[in-house]
């Protein structure tokens, strides 16, 4: 431990990153899914039966009382919306965020899907989401700290003409869902924990169309833009190396 940073061992990283790939192959079977006339309730089952499937558990159901095994968020939906009736409709845009526990360990990743054809903007939206991962990615090597992925981030979206949340960050991941460090997707380079070897970190960038302003719905969980625009999602689970660093969630090899 450095600074409550939970640093893994080799062992311990060859089970986290079986984790890690089941959860990735579960966010690309809901990705799958995501077309007009499915509901959000058909996905969240079918994400369950999958981690299941591979003798894991869904890190989401139950956790602090959430009640489904993936989060589902629609359109100005941010985060942890809750799978329900709701049927997808042409030109949606959706949010899946997954987590699956094997071995004692947990993966974490999400990413926003098309629902049939959707607006240039929204498109725009998505994809300048997911870069902007990428973006900050670039600075998760050991010596780097923390707020230089925050800072690179934040650049990409706002040159984009979008915002950053601000209200949720991502979030050191491993033997806990959410664990140490604390993971901004804003703020000035140079600052927060040094990165170092064996570190895994959820790099989450939740990006709105219109203010970074949110507001959480009466169930206690459901998150939406404030000014009612688009937002989009992206994820995933990350590790420090001595070198360039290792996406985790990804389904190669499962």
């Amino acid at each position: 431990m450095i600074d409550m940073i939970p640093i893994k061992t080799e062992r311990e990283l060859s089970v986290m990153r079986r984790a890690c790939k089941i959860t990735a192959a579960a966010r690309a079977l809901a990705g799958e899914m995501v077309r007009p006339g499915v509901t959000t309730k058909e996905i969240d089952k079918a994400v369950h039966d999958y981690i299941v499937s591979q003798g894991a558990k869904p890190s989401f159901l139950n956790y602090s009382g959430y009640p489904a095994s993936a989060c589902i968020s629609v359109n100005n939906t941010v985060i942890h919306g809750i799978p329900d009736g709701r049927v997808l409709k042409e030109g949606d845009i959706v949010s899946v965020d997954v987590g699956a526990y094997w071995g004692g360990f947990h993966g974490d990743c999400a990413a926003t899907y098309a629902c049939g054809r959707i607006s240039s903007e929204a498109q725009k939206l998505i994809d300048v989401t997911r870069q902007s991962f990428f973006e900050g990615v670039k600075f998760a090597r050991q010596g780097y700290r923390i707020s230089d992925i925050s800072h690179a981030v934040q650049s990409y979206v706002e040159e984009n003409g979008f915002s950053v949340v601000r209200a949720f960050i991502g979030h050191g991941v491993g033997e806990h869902l959410h664990e140490e460090p604390e993971v901004p997707n804003y703020g000035k380079p140079g600052r927060g924990p040094r990165l170092i070897r064996g570190m895994t970190i959820a790099v989450e960038p939740m990006v709105n169309a219109g203010t970074f302003d949110v507001r959480v719905l009466k169930d206690g969980w459901t998150t939406v833009t404030a000014d009612g625009k688009l937002s989009a999602h992206y994820e995933n689970t990350v590790l420090i190396t001595d070198g360039e660093p290792e996406i985790l969630t990804v389904t190669e090899g499962l």
